[in-house]
């Protein structure tokens, strides 16, 4: 019975529907008008649309049942490792950097737009260390390993990610004004967002949302930062705004003429759990080990995905100027 009991709690977290459920228990609908009843009414929404992506993928005979295995297994696991690590990162943040911060934004509208540019500089800043420090790749690939796109990809990601993502964005965001009860907001809109944005093209086929994709980072823009064809490749880091990734140059729209590769560039193990959350940490540690020299161990560590000691670059970097080199050619 225990574990049947672990197995619904399990549900109730994944699918959101607790709040709602103690809401309709209760029989106090005046709830669903307060911040809480509003987090309990969008909750469930993304786990829903997911049953629905995975129904219209069923119906249309385009599901695979290996394209959900590693986000699946990713969710499990960490499901698990969380029960015995559990790191209040945000909290830490807030109580160690709160009093050392620049200036205070006000609560309200304005100061929510500008809480959000700042929240998006810090969330800019934590992805692109994610792709161009190596060492933080390892913790960020796993979210990029699957090589199909759906709403299960947004579970996939190693478990310590998430502290090392909070301690950056937390940190600018509190240093830049931006006050704990804006930053939950904030923080309930940007992971809503970053769910919706990894939406399947059985639910959603064009994804650039017409205008609205002039101003804001869509599910297509998604689609592409997670390709690894080479135009593609280390862009669109932004969640929701798309200013810091037009003011750093890091900004592609999805072209028509070219269909998006999902998955990393290195050769992986097809469709393995364990290749895919540890696969670049055991990469990382057979450069590490095989590299001559301290300085080049510690290179290794900290100089982007595709660097070699031998000058046989396989970077991002490298792999855009070939292609700009053949076009030119």
């Amino acid at each position: 019975m225990r574990i049947v009991s672990d197995i619904m709690g399990q549900l109730r977290s994944f699918f959101g529907w607790g709040g709602l459920q103690s809401i309709i228990g209760s029989g106090d609908y005046a709830r669903l008008l307060t911040w809480d009843g509003l987090l309990a009414m969008v909750g469930p929404l993304i786990p829903l649309t997911l049953l629905l992506e995975f129904a219209r993928g069923v119906l249309y005979r385009r599901f695979e049942v290996v394209s959900y295995k590693v986000p699946f297994l990713t969710y499990v696991f960490n499901a698990v490792a969380g029960r015995f690590l559990s790191i209040g990162m945000v909290g830490i943040c807030i109580g160690f950097f709160e009093p050392h911060r620049l200036f205070l934004l006000p609560f309200n509208a304005w100061g929510l737009l500008a809480g959000y540019v700042v929240w998006e500089l810090g969330h800019y800043l934590y992805h692109w260390l994610g792709h161009k420090v190596r060492l933080f790749w390892c913790l960020h690939s796993t979210h990029h390993a699957p090589e199909s796109m759906h709403l299960m990809v947004s579970h996939a990601h190693f478990f310590l990610e998430a502290p090392y993502a909070d301690l950056i964005r937390t940190t600018v965001c509190i240093l830049l004004g931006v006050p704990p009860p804006m930053l939950a907001v904030i923080m309930f809109i940007d992971g809503t967002w970053g769910s919706f944005i990894h939406i399947g093209d059985t639910m959603l086929r064009k994804a650039d949302l017409g205008r609205l994709g002039r101003y804001i980072l869509t599910p297509s823009h998604h689609r592409v930062h997670h390709a690894r064809n080479p135009r593609y490749i280390d862009t669109n880091y932004g969640n929701l705004l798309n200013i810091w990734d037009r003011t750093f140059g890091t900004y592609q729209p999805e072209r028509a003429d070219e269909k998006p590769d999902y998955g990393i560039t290195r050769r992986m193990r097809k469709d393995s759990f364990l290749d895919a959350y540890f696969g670049e940490f055991v990469e990382l540690a057979r450069d590490v080990i095989a590299a001559p020299g301290l300085w080049n161990k510690l290179r290794y560590l900290f100089m982007p995905p595709g660097w070699s000691h031998k000058g046989e670059h396989r970077t991002a970097a490298v792999l855009k100027r070939g292609l700009a080199n053949q076009s030119s050619g």
